[in-house]
């Protein structure tokens, strides 16, 4: 496969798995309209805002069902934290700006990123059924929702989604609780982990030998064989999408009160690992339409599974696959390992996206140690794919040329930048050792510290 509408030289580093960095030709200054060709979607704020209300509604029921809920009064969110050590660590001047840590590696019960999304989903879905047999209308208080006739209406159906494991975990977490029926389909590089964690939560797990497109594909057709069943489809769901896009309101009102203005002369870049591609899509979105245009999003792909800077850069109608160029779709960021990109995320993302860069595993690795040792965040291989972000773009003559066509350079010293980590709470302490020894070994440190910052970080 040859990609006609990118340079050569970014075809060559592509196939060759090296870092590649990429700016988005399409990315608008201003909020693209629901009637191009671009954004065939025709979502607006008013979807994000819904979904924020839904989550809003069902939050006594989530204090109710989850202990861990309780404390937020059954919100699901993260703390936005500064990292001024863990910016000099990655060398990043203060003249460009701060870093902070979006930390959704910690949201409670499902611990990643896809609490958001695959909550919301299952939610909208379990509301549609309730609205429907008149056990409760806008208005009520949804915890009735948690036990009698609503669990025996539940039981009647079927939730299903195939994944690598975070979704499925979020999605078999939450169905499960509300008395449904859960399935996951996992495909081969899931996490031996997260496939015992969901059958210890009663959903039933079905391994595939191929990769997540295989066992997308298996949930699907499937689900097509059952009227009872709501199959959670990764590459498709606006449901999903706009549930990761409530993230937005939450994180303006943490910026406001951190002091952190976005406007034309304080721009706030984030960036987002990205398998798929709903979740960072979703947020993106979400930030843009909130924010507006001075937000620039950036999504981090493995080096072998690029599947989002592909779809990308691929001609109109078309839908590559990573295997088309040569690369394997293996990495230890098992979230991130996808072969091809959610059509509907790229679609969104065409004019909203500023770029995209790919970034090694023995980077993700380093990168784990250094979160762990400079800001005390434990966080698994794909969440730390977003910290080569602020190098790559401040650091490259590739990224200040960007920079300077975009405006931006000289309002770096007041802008903000966001890495957004994504999985990691429920990694098991032996998985997460080897993490550590290995990004400690990249590092040039041996096993210098392991021990004692594995366990000073170990979650409650």
């Amino acid at each position: 496969m040859t990609l006609p509408a990118s340079p050569a030289h970014l075809e060559g580093q592509i196939r060759q798995a090296r870092p590649t960095l990429w700016f988005n030709p399409d990315l608008s200054r201003q909020a693209p309209t629901s009637s191009t060709a671009h954004d065939p979607t025709r979502l607006d704020l008013s979807d994000t805002l819904a979904a924020a209300a839904r989550l809003g509604r069902f939050a006594g029921l989530l204090a109710d069902l989850f202990p861990e809920l309780r404390a937020s009064t059954g919100a699901i969110e993260s703390d936005l934290v500064a990292t001024p050590r863990l910016q000099a660590a990655l060398g990043l001047s203060r003249e460009h700006g701060e870093l902070w840590v979006k930390t959704d590696h910690s949201l409670p019960v499902a611990g990643s990123i896809k609490a958001r999304g695959g909550f919301h989903e299952v939610l909208q879905h379990a509301e549609a059924l309730a609205l429907q047999a008149g056990l409760v209308d806008i208005g009520s208080d949804y915890r009735v929702l948690g036990h009698g006739a609503a669990r025996a209406l539940f039981a009647q159906h079927q939730v299903a989604v195939g994944s690598t494991g975070n979704l499925g975990m979020s999605i078999g977490v939450m169905a499960s609780a509300l008395g449904f029926k859960a399935v996951v389909h996992m495909s081969a590089d899931a996490k031996a982990w997260k496939r015992d964690r969901l059958r210890q939560r009663g959903v039933e797990v079905v391994e595939h030998l191929g990769d997540y497109e295989k066992a997308v594909a298996a949930g699907r057709a499937q689900a097509a064989g059952n009227p009872l069943c709501h199959f959670v489809d990764d590459e498709r769901s606006e449901s999903l999408l706009l549930g990761y896009s409530a993230a937005a309101l939450p994180l303006q009102a943490q910026l406001r009160e951190q002091g952190r203005v976005v406007d034309a002369e304080h721009p706030l870049f984030v960036y987002l690992p990205c398998g798929v591609g709903g979740a960072p899509a979703g947020i993106a979105f979400g930030l843009r339409e909130r924010l507006g245009p001075h937000v620039h999003c950036f999504f981090a792909e493995p080096v072998q599974s690029p599947c989002f800077l592909l779809q990308m850069v691929a001609p109109s109608g078309k839908h590559p696959s990573v295997y088309e160029l040569g690369l394997s779709n293996q990495t230890e960021a098992d979230g991130l390992a996808v072969p091809r990109a959610s059509l509907l995320a790229a679609a969104l993302m065409r004019q909203r996206l500023s770029g995209v860069f790919t970034v090694t595993d023995d980077t993700l690795f380093e990168h784990l140690v250094l979160a762990l040792d400079h800001a005390d965040l434990r966080i698994e291989p794909s969440a730390a794919a977003g910290f080569s972000g602020p190098g790559r773009l401040l650091g490259s003559t590739a990224g200040q040329a960007w920079l300077a066509q975009q405006g931006l350079l000289e309002h770096l010293p007041n802008s903000t930048h966001i890495v957004w980590t994504t999985g990691g709470l429920l990694l098991p302490e032996m998985d997460y050792s080897r993490c550590v020894q290995r990004g400690r070994l990249g590092l040039g440190q041996g096993q210098l510290q392991a021990g004692r910052s594995v366990r000073a970080t170990q979650p409650a």
